[in-house]
């Protein structure tokens, strides 16, 4: 990897670090949900860099990628609320999640923490990602929960939130080796219910797929604002400004010209917990870019 492209790493994952710590704080009974994704994002700006994708504050059943819509005035209660944050660096993207719980179910909270830390300890070049499944399911099951199984980590690359190779988080047969170089996400989420999530109808989050023809002219500046200020990151319906946004972003849904994340939930509407790194395969071992320093 070179010293530029490394140095871009490691600038984002202190970026978030710092971030994520301050929007912990502010995590509380009550508390607007669009107050603290604006106070991620705002700050990941005012620190020079871009978030990769919209800050994620998924609750409770919630597993993944629900964030603030444009009118959301929706509170914080007594829930447990997974922050899933990514940085951008010139495409070099840091990708992190803690878990505040205000429903009084730490032990779920620590389930995930302890996975991410066995996963960790397990990353060098030649490593195989099924080893750091079986990791993960040990040290969730351990504490009589169960991993998400249709939910993993992932790789990182410039500009692709969501790349090679997959990290599972239960026992599969086989998984991948890791070489040098490789940026992973490592993300494991514990439950109390299935240990399975499914797609829910809402979605806030979207991303560019490709080029088509569109025959709306405000399809075809809203896609165009698009590729310039998100190329292939995912971005947030809130952040978008104009005239017939909702009709312009059907448009090129209907075209594919973009696709949707929907909320991701579990299928018993049982709690989710969520912790994750950025780590990057280094020759002796793994670089984790998105704790703060003198933090475990």
């Amino acid at each position: 990897m070179e010293s530029d492209v490394l140095e871009n790493y490691r600038k984002a994952g202190m970026i978030l670090a710092k971030v994520c710590q301050e929007a912990r704080s502010k995590v509380d009974v009550d508390v607007p949900l669009i107050e603290v994704a604006e106070f991620v994002e705002g700050s990941i700006r005012k620190e020079g860099a871009e978030p990769a994708f919209p800050c994620n504050i998924s609750r409770d059943r919630m597993a993944a990628h629900y964030t603030p819509g444009p009118k959301d005035e929706s509170t914080f209660g007594e829930s447990m609320t997974k922050l899933d944050i990514g940085v951008h660096v010139d495409g070099y993207i840091a990708d992190a999640a803690i878990t505040v719980d205000l429903s009084g179910h730490p032990e779920l909270v620590e389930a995930s923490q302890a996975a991410l830390d066995a996963a960790i300890e397990l990353v060098t070049p030649g490593a195989n990602t099924a080893d750091i499944g079986v990791a993960i399911e040990r040290a969730i099951t351990g504490y009589g929960f169960k991993p998400v199984a249709n939910l993993t980590g992932h790789g990182l690359e410039r500009y692709s939130a969501h790349a090679g190779p997959i990290i599972p988080n239960k026992v599969l047969d086989r998984g991948t080796t890791l070489k040098e170089g490789d940026v992973i996400a490592i993300e494991p989420f514990a439950t109390n219910g299935s240990g399975r999530i499914s797609e829910a109808s809402q979605t806030e989050i979207f991303g560019f797929s490709g080029h088509r023809p569109v025959r709306s002219p405000q399809a075809r500046e809203l896609s165009k604002e698009i590729q310039e200020k998100y190329k292939t990151l995912p971005f947030a319906r809130r952040w978008l400004v104009g005239e017939r946004i909702d009709y312009a972003l059907s448009q090129l849904l209907r075209a594919g010209i973009i696709h949707s994340y929907p909320v991701l939930w579990e299928v018993e509407g049982a709690l989710v917990s969520q912790a994750e790194h950025t780590v990057i395969v280094r020759e002796n071992g793994g670089e984790v870019t998105t704790r703060l320093q003198g933090s475990i």
